[in-house]
This record gives C-alpha cells, structure tokens and sequence, in this order.
C-alpha cells in the first residue's frame, strides 16, 4: 500500500513559501513556509504534520490491540507534541504522546500495559524511533 502527497517550494528559505498536498484531498495546496515552521506564520509545517499523522495511528493502534485484547473503546482521543531541536541541525528529538480513553470493563494496569504495546508497536513510532517517544495515558 502506497500513500503520497507533494510540496511546491518557491523562493529563498526565509522569504520564500510553499504549499502541501495529499493524494486523498484532504491537503489541498495547503500553505507552509518558514514563519510557519520556526516562527507565528499562517500555515502548517512537518512537524505538525508528522504530529497529526503519530496521533492518528497511535489511536488506531490502540484501538487495534485493545480489541485483540478483547475490548472495545468508546473513544480514544490522542494529541502528540513533536520537538524539533534547533540546536546543531535542527532535529526532531522527540514525541510526547497523550492520550485518554474511555473504554469499559478495563483495568488501568492493563489500560497500560497495551497502551505501551501500542505506542512500541505503532507503524509512525517504529519509523520515527530515532526520536524519544513518550506518553502519557489516562484512563477516563
């Protein structure tokens, strides 16, 4: 299964911009640039993107091994927070997860254990393990 999206870039780093699409639509032409990235600017930016595509899979992997467990969420709402380190090269070094669950008949100890199975097993976590990956779980 492949996914795409593509980026158009015009002009200099600081003064130029450019604009995200996705295959489904979903972005369409949507505006980025470096005020957006590193500053207070109009647009989205990859790590808030890479943010928005971590919490999104998280979810579904929990969900996904919540049901292997034999239990069924109400809802799963999950927020991720990526750093990008500016320092030497700007990095993103790390990724906190939070997310709170309602899901009835469940222990927290085991609510845990599988949110952790989630958050190792989560094909954005795997791919983006060169980074610190943390998270936060609650139990509603």
């Amino acid at each position: 299964m492949d996914r795409s999206a593509s980026a158009v870039w015009r002009g200099s780093l600081k003064e130029g911009n450019g604009t995200i699409s996705t295959q489904s639509g979903t972005l369409k032409e949507t505006q980025y640039s470096f005020a957006a990235r590193f500053e207070s600017g109009v647009g989205t930016n990859p790590e808030e993107l890479i943010a928005a595509a971590h919490a999104g899979c998280f979810s579904m992997a929990l969900s996904a091994e919540l049901g292997k467990a034999g239990f069924t969420p109400e809802a799963i709402e999950t927020t991720a927070v990526v750093t990008l380190d500016l320092h030497d090269k700007p990095t993103i070094t790390k990724i906190h997860l939070t997310t709170k669950a309602k899901i009835p008949a469940i222990d927290k100890a085991k609510f845990d254990e599988i949110a952790a199975g989630a958050k190792a097993g989560c094909p954005v976590s795997r791919l983006l393990a060169a980074a610190e990956i943390t998270l936060d779980a609650t139990l509603l």
